[in-house]
């Protein structure tokens, strides 16, 4: 089964700092995906993760290190989900981006468990029928 790999985990692999013990075992499961072929990516996740990187050699480094994934594919359903997950969080008082509820989308119809650092899934999860990937 695929995963899903949030922008927040991603970002903490491709980051140049020492990593805690705890952020290891995170980038050593997110190699693992990887080695058996089982991490995903969508185009808005890309997306994040190129955007605000200045210098232009990182940015084509991260650009050339990313193509090895090929994007899923984008129905119009994923976007009309995203937007029916938004006004049913919203109706619960949960607030969050478009591209948070898009991930959640892809998730659930796809059935990919959503592999993320970002905490605001937790709440998301409280409200629809998300699995949210755990190792």
């Amino acid at each position: 089964m695929k995963v899903l790999v949030d922008t927040s985990v991603w970002s903490l692999a491709f980051r140049k700092q020492s990593k805690t013990e705890g952020q290891q075992g995170i980038i050593n499961e997110l190699t693992d995906l990887i080695k058996d072929l089982r991490a995903a990516m969508i185009g808005p996740i890309r997306q994040e993760l190129l955007s605000g990187i200045v210098d232009e050699n990182k940015f084509n480094q991260l650009r050339l290190k990313l193509r090895v994934f090929d994007d899923e594919n984008l129905e119009l359903e994923h976007y009309e989900l995203a937007a029916s997950f938004s006004n049913q969080c919203r109706r619960q008082g949960i607030q969050g981006s478009h591209i948070d509820f898009l991930i959640c989308a892809v998730g659930f119809k796809n059935h990919y468990p959503v592999f993320t650092l970002d905490k605001d899934f937790e709440r998301y999860q409280k409200v629809l029928a998300l699995k949210l990937y755990s190792f």
